[in-house]
């Protein structure tokens, strides 16, 4: 919950709090222990849930437009906007 969120510091000790007054939950001294963790690890966790939530190709370049028509035998087809999207797909890293 606290990597999920990623909690800022008062958020993690309003957590902390709460989870040691719920019945069956956390001592004292373990919340201590967890928040210290938190504070000294919480960028690189916060990194490695990044990285393992990505896929293996990334976004390398991305070109688009929109056309118009400016002729047409049907007046109705004239002015219809029509996207074009190009997308060029890389590995991570490369």
């Amino acid at each position: 919950s606290i990597a999920s969120a990623d909690m800022d510091l008062n958020q993690l000790e309003a957590f902390l709090t709460a989870q040691t007054k719920k019945q069956g939950g956390i001592t004292a001294d373990q919340a201590a222990v967890i928040a210290k963790f938190w504070k000294n690890h919480r960028t690189k966790i916060h990194e490695s849930l990044i990285n393992q939530s990505r896929w293996d190709n990334v976004l390398k370049n991305m070109n688009w437009r929109v056309d118009l028509k400016s002729q047409s035998r049907h007046i109705d087809q004239i002015n219809t906007p029509v996207a074009i999207v190009e997308m060029e797909f890389g590995k991570n890293g490369q």
